[in-house]
C-alpha cells in the first residue's frame, strides 16, 4: 500500500541502510544482546577416575578385611588370623578401617571368607572398595601369595598369639624342648649361611 511505501522509505535509504536508530540497533540484537552457553553435558573435570576393575580371577588370594575399629594395628588383624599364620598370611594397609589380606593361596582365602572373625569383616577383592581396588592394582607386583614362615618366625608367632590371648600352651615340657633345640639349630645354620656368604665376598676359603 501507499502508507507502507512511504514508511519503508523513511526507514531506509536507496542503498537499503537502515536510518531508523531504534530499528537498527533492534535488527542488530541491541548493546544488550547476551549469547547463550550450552551447558556441557559431562563435567569432564570433576568427574571421578572409575574404580579399576578387578575379576574374581585376578589376585584371588587377597582379600579386602574392613569394619574393624580405627585403633587396630597390625598385629591386632594378624591375631584375629593368626590361623593362617603357619602357611604364610599378611597385611597391607588401605586406610584407618580397611586392609587387604594376602594369603598363602586362593584356597586359604576362600576359607578365610567363609569363616566369621571377631570384629572385622571379611570381601572378595572384586567386591571391595575403590580404594582397596585401585591399593591392590597399584601393588599387584608385591601382593605374591605369602609363604609359609620359616622355623624361626613360626614358633615366635605362636608365641606372641598365645601371650596376647593370655592362655597357657597346651605344649609339653619335651614339645617345648624339642622346639627350643630346633630354633637353636636353625639360628646356627643361618648363622653359618650368613658367614659362608661373608667369606665368599671377601675371597676366603
Amino acid at each position: 500500500s501507499p502508507g507502507a511505501e512511504e514508511s519503508w522509505d523513511a526507514l531506509f535509504n536507496d542503498d537499503g541502510d537502515c536510518l531508523d536508530p531504534r530499528l537498527l540497533q533492534e535488527l542488530s540484537g541491541g548493546s544488550e544482546r547476551r549469547e547463550s552457553l550450552q551447558e556441557p553435558r559431562f563435567n569432564y573435570y570433576g568427574a571421578e577416575a572409575a574404580a579399576p576393575d578387578l575379576s574374581d580371577d585376578e589376585l584371588p588370594h587377597v582379600i579386602e578385611i574392613y569394619d574393624f575399629p580405627p585403633d587396630f594395628r597390625t598385629e591386632d588383624l594378624l591375631r584375629v588370623f593368626c590361623s593362617y599364620q603357619k602357611k604364610g598370611f599378611d597385611i597391607k594397609w588401605v586406610d584407618d578401617t580397611h586392609a587387604l589380606g594376602i594369603f598363602s593361596s586362593p584356597i586359604a582365602a576362600r576359607d578365610a571368607l567363609s569363616t566369621k572373625h571377631l570384629m572385622v569383616k571379611t570381601r572378595p577383592l572384586s567386591q571391595g572398595t575403590r580404594a582397596a581396588k585401585a591399593k591392590a592394582r597399584a601393588y599387584a607386583d608385591f601382593l605374591q601369595p605369602a609363604k609359609e614362615r620359616p622355623e624361626t618366625s613360626a614358633a615366635l608367632a605362636r608365641r606372641l598369639v598365645i601371650g596376647a590371648l593370655g592362655v597357657r600352651s597346651n605344649q609339653t615340657r619335651a614339645q617345648r624342648e624339642a622346639e627350643r633345640k630346633k630354633l637353636q639349630e636353625a639360628r646356627e645354620r643361618k648363622r653359618l649361611e650368613n658367614k659362608q656368604r661373608e667369606d665368599a665376598w671377601e675371597g676366603r676359603e
